[in-house]
């Protein structure tokens, strides 16, 4: 099956493009099939006016050297390219409504610091900290800068006060590839971090501002999921014509951002049906109140956690609380069949010798 998104979902840029929004992606776009059929997927074909990708000849963090498509990015570095473009789309569009889906890069593998951040990093490092790479911490900074950068444009046209930012995360912290811990970051408290079943694999920062909805310094304890943003982007456009609120699996959040205080009662479903460097094999997952329940699909393991309790997930509680368990297992497995998730199956060319050879690089 070839890796890509189909055409026949309805993506939020489709949606504001038809609302007269300018649309607009800088970034990663991992959502094309390979070549020679690349081209299906180009993000022009899924809503967006504008993009501006990291360059296919850079291999890492760094610009190929002499790299300058336009004469306008003064640095080398991607995240800066990046940004340079980001606020060029904000330049261009000062007096009509648009759409930035800046999609970040760093921080990520291969771990590449601004040379200048790195030098700054590498005087603060503190042998016995949780966190010590100064390279890593390079990349964070660098992501700082571009974001600051970013509202700083919007201010000096008079933006701020008219537009709406989500910044988030599609996973925590790489803690490990292959059972070795790579020493990059940590995401303690929580337990392990990208591609494992865990929640520092799952739990990630949101942050949103919406002038005279949101109010500055507020936190909000109810957990949402990304798939939340869609219809919360519809709400916020005054969108009611494209598509109906049947069709979402999220809902919008404003009334959570109106009110922080508001708690809703809804259960959260993971489905990852493959394997991962970083990660566990495949499972499935779902969270309700304060509980998660983890099935891993290899063995058909169960794990329990009662989150208010063990926000590192180190007490299994699945054999103590098995009434619990059994009511979580079947609302997970009617939820993967309400959705039709695709489920793993045995690969024929398995061969363990080799598997423990890879697991043990």
């Amino acid at each position: 099956m070839e890796k890509k998104l189909e055409h026949k979902h309805f993506t939020a840029a489709e949606a504001l493009k038809a609302a007269g929004y300018t649309t607009a992606l800088v970034g990663k776009w991992h959502l094309a099939p390979r070549p020679p059929h690349a081209e299906e997927g180009n993000p022009g074909r899924h809503g967006f006016d504008i993009q501006h990708v990291k360059p296919r000849q850079a291999r890492g963090y760094y610009l190929p050297k002499g790299f300058n498509q336009d004469g306008k990015s003064g640095s080398d570095y991607a995240t800066d390219y990046l940004t340079d473009k980001a606020l060029e789309v904000i330049d261009d569009h000062t007096t009509k409504p648009f759409f930035l889906y800046f999609a970040y890069h760093t921080p990520h593998t291969p771990i590449q610091g601004h040379d200048s951040l790195v030098r700054y990093f590498n005087d603060k490092v503190q042998p016995d900290s949780i966190h010590n790479n100064p390279v890593y911490a390079a990349m964070v900074k660098s992501l700082d800068q571009s974001v600051g950068r970013i509202l700083e444009k919007l201010e000096q046209h008079g933006l701020d006060d008219n537009t709406m930012i989500i910044f988030t995360s599609d996973n925590g912290g790489l803690t490990q590839r292959y059972g070795k811990h790579d020493g990059f970051t940590e995401n303690l408290p929580l337990r392990r971090g990208k591609g494992s079943a865990y929640e520092g694999g799952v739990r990630v920062p949101t942050i949103i501002h919406w002038p005279g909805v949101t109010r500055p310094g507020t936190q909000c304890e109810t957990p949402i999921m990304s798939i939340d943003y869609f219809p919360t982007l519809l709400e916020f456009a005054t969108i009611t014509n494209t598509i109906t609120i049947n069709n979402f699996d999220g809902q919008s959040i404003l009334p959570l951002l109106k009110n922080p205080e508001t708690q809703w009662q809804r259960d959260l479903f993971w489905h990852y049906p493959h394997y991962h460097a970083g990660g566990d094999g495949p499972y499935s997952a779902m969270r309700s109140g304060p509980w998660r329940l983890i099935e891993f699909h290899e063995d058909k393991h169960i794990e329990l956690y009662n989150l208010s309790e063990d926000i590192g997930e180190t007490n299994n509680l699945a054999q103590t609380h098995s009434k619990k368990t059994n009511e979580l297992k079947e609302k997970l497995h009617q939820w993967r069949s309400r959705v039709k998730a695709q489920m793993p199956a045995p690969n024929p060319n398995f061969d363990p010798s080799r598997a423990t050879q890879v697991a043990g690089k």
